[in-house]
């Protein structure tokens, strides 16, 4: 059976959507309620112009339904699926002016969340085999990290922590900070500091070089994180903590060099490039007042192009 994602919940897409209507149309459609009889009715299709894969059900659905409940939403894919260039992701119908002004809206999300779904089976594909895990960073759109963890979901990889509160993940001003510039022993810093935590909170510890690495083992933490090591060192480290926590290798991950990283032996690998960099992939909503929307082969605009 295909894995199915963990969804957000309603409450927080609804929010995102909201208020992403709110800024788009803060005072309605004024080109649609101008040019757009108000009982007229259009069809609608989801389009690929490049192959992908899909994250963006629950957006679409919100954008169409908080705009208008009248508009009817149905999937030709759902979250997680591979597709082709030319395919029909979803039909949309419904009152014309509703359908025109929820599409901005619809396509912004979908193609931003499909495009890091897309870059991150990239990401996974290369690492097939191996035994690594990818997962993504806190460097994600502000306000939109919950849709965007989700988008990494559907293309195959996990998440690291969600947010400051969720674990304690030291980098090195932190530990700057902690040791008061080195005056403080490091290992009974970071002892102390695990005393004080409950049991069921992971403990995470940044280390960017490898004489770093004992001091930190003996504090008994959960992770260390190889920071922008070298493939040797990277390799040498896994060697060095011999299985004595997780290791996490972290800085220059890209799609070039994330293979050569994952078979140095490393269980994790975190990429902030899955949200930060990532390219909206092209989709396109065509239009029908006939309900022959199948495509774009009968004429119907490219939203993905023609709107502004």
């Amino acid at each position: 059976m295909k894995y199915a994602p963990p969804k957000p919940s309603t409450a927080d897409v609804d929010r995102i959507v909201s208020a992403a209507l709110a800024e788009d149309a803060p005072w309605g459609d004024v080109t649609s309620q101008t040019l757009i009889p108000s009982d007229a009715r259009a069809e609608a299709a989801v389009v690929a112009r490049e192959s992908g894969v899909f994250c963006g059900e629950q957006v679409v659905e919100a954008a169409m339904r908080l705009t208008d409940p009248q508009i009817e939403v149905r999937f030709e894919v759902r979250d997680g699926d591979v597709f082709d260039v030319g395919a029909v992701l979803a039909f949309v119908s419904g009152p014309a002016r509703s359908v025109l002004t929820a599409e901005r809206v619809a396509l912004n999300l979908a193609q931003r969340l499909s495009g890091i779904a897309t870059l991150t089976a990239r990401f996974v594909a290369e690492v097939a085999g191996t035994g690594a895990r990818v997962v993504d960073t806190r460097k994600t759109t502000p306000g939109l990290r919950v849709l965007e963890r989700h988008a990494v979901r559907c293309g195959g990889a996990s998440n690291h922590r969600f947010s400051l509160s969720d674990a304690v993940m030291a980098k090195d001003n932190h530990l700057a900070v902690l040791t008061q510039g080195g005056t403080v022993d490091l290992t009974d810093a970071l002892r102390e500091a695990r005393r004080r935590l409950p049991h069921t909170v992971h403990f995470e510890v940044e280390v960017d070089r490898l004489d770093q690495i004992e001091p930190v083992l003996a504090a008994g933490v959960d992770t260390i994180m190889l920071d922008n090591f070298s493939l040797d060192d990277l390799a040498a480290g896994v060697k060095q903590i011999a299985g004595r926590a997780l290791v996490e290798a972290s800085g220059n991950v890209r799609l070039e060099t994330v293979g050569a990283i994952a078979r140095t032996g490393v269980d994790i690998i975190s990429s902030g490039a899955l949200t930060h960099s990532v390219r909206a992939l092209d989709l396109g909503l065509d239009i029908h007042i006939d309900g022959t929307a199948d495509s774009g082969r009968r004429g119907g605009r490219s939203s993905s192009e023609g709107v502004r």
